[in-house]
């Protein structure tokens, strides 16, 4: 567990966060929000290095690997104050899917897997991705899958079919997870991680997926990939063999904290403009939106679901960090599924006081929309979720509670 920090240090690091968002990251969402995405990344590589100077950089980590040696509850406040942004994460070393393979790496990796793998992404070198779901199976369970890795002569033969690879349009590597083991009689010890290299021949990307009609590069990106033999050598096995599944679990749940405390900030963000274009604008004159009840009340009512959330949030990092993720795994569920439906009413109020201006790309308003739809669905679905609640909940009424069930979906 690693210790909080004073909540002078805190506060004094959260106003830097702040500030570097607001006048070095909120500039370049124009880029962003045009797809001009060639002014986008150049703009980026300077903010970057800016962020690594100003002592910004892999926030998330441990001071011993050079980050901020937050806890995890600190960090939550910290990734709600880069979510205000759809850059900030990006900015400073900490996104999706990057810091969870940095995690895992530093928790599984070999020495030379590191010195490979993990050292150029902490550097901000290279960029990764995560390699998981299969069109063909749901991804709600991660037990069932068909893409499947072969030893032979010392290498990984890889074939299979992913996609929502995020991030895979100009990483250098991914973190396929694959079936190593398919007669094990635990099914949750049937899968491996395996480190493949995206230039290794036979990996195939087939498309980038239009997410509601956007298909977006970089980071912002989700694509379609085949393994068609695929080579990687037998050291590139991360972690245990068999180890895929405990591996995945591991890394949900750190970053669950990460995801939801983003999405409080994007709450904020929408909050805000939402606040603003009420006050100025007038739907007659002296008579600005933000006099109506039915706007005051979707103030309030975003005001309120807001701070519930973050404070859900807050409550499960703490139960992360007392008690481990896996005993956590209740508060873990609720916050992902409660977090998702607040973003998605907070931002769709924010449209809705927009009027027309709000569907468009001169605000992040609409990028927010189409991107974060699939926070309801994106590592386990609502329902998967609910379930896992409410089967937490059961366990407190053992002589009312049904007989117990095979686990079925994503524990957490």
């Amino acid at each position: 567990m690693t210790a909080a920090p004073p909540a002078s240090d805190l506060d004094a690091l959260l106003g830097r966060v702040r500030a570097f968002v607001a006048e070095r990251c909120v500039p370049l969402e124009a880029h962003l929000q045009a797809s001009d995405y060639a002014t986008l990344w150049a703009g980026l590589a300077d903010v970057r290095a800016d962020a690594r100077a100003a002592g910004l950089w892999n926030l998330a980590l441990s001071a011993s690997e050079g980050g901020a040696g937050l806890s995890l509850p600190a960090f939550g406040r910290v990734s709600e104050a880069l979510g205000w942004s759809p850059l900030g994460h990006v900015a400073t070393n900490g996104q999706a899917p990057d810091i969870g393979n940095m995690e895992l790496l530093l928790g599984h990796a070999t020495d030379a897997q590191k010195a490979e793998f993990l050292q150029p992404l902490l550097d901000g070198d290279v960029r990764s991705c995560f390699a998981m779901t299969e069109p063909e199976h749901a991804g709600s369970n991660p037990t069932v899958m068909s893409s499947t890795a072969r030893l032979e002569g010392g290498e990984w033969t890889i074939d299979g079919h992913k996609w929502f690879t995020t991030g895979f349009d100009g990483a250098a590597w991914a973190v396929a997870m694959v079936v190593t083991d398919p007669d094990a009689d635990n099914k949750y010890a049937r899968a491996s991680m395996i480190l493949v290299p995206t230039d290794a021949d036979g990996l195939e990307h087939v498309r980038k997926l239009p997410v509601m009609g956007d298909e977006a590069e970089g980071w912002f990106s989700h694509s379609e990939i085949r393994f068609h033999g695929v080579r990687v050598p037998e050291a590139n096995l991360l972690g245990p063999r068999g180890g895929g599944f405990q591996l995945a679990q591991e890394r949900l749940g750190p970053g669950r904290i990460h995801h939801c405390m983003r999405w409080v900030g994007v709450c904020e963000r929408a909050l805000s403009l939402l606040c603003r274009y009420a006050a100025a604008r007038e739907i007659a004159p002296g008579t600005p939106l933000a006099t109506k009840q039915a706007v005051q009340f979707m103030i309030a009512e975003s005001r309120a679901e807001t701070d519930a959330a973050r404070l859900l949030v807050l409550d499960a990092a703490e139960a992360i960090e007392r008690d481990g993720a896996k005993a956590a795994r209740g508060k873990i569920s609720a916050i992902k599924f409660t977090v998702a439906n607040t973003l998605q009413r907070v931002l769709d109020r924010a449209i809705q006081v927009h009027g027309g201006l709000g569907v468009l790309d001169d605000t992040p308003l609409a990028f927010w929309y189409r991107h974060e739809r699939g926070a309801r669905i994106y590592d386990g679905p609502d329902e998967v979720h609910k379930t896992v609640v409410a089967r937490e909940e059961m366990r407190r009424y053992p002589d009312a509670a049904p007989p117990a069930k095979a686990r079925v979906g994503v524990d957490v």
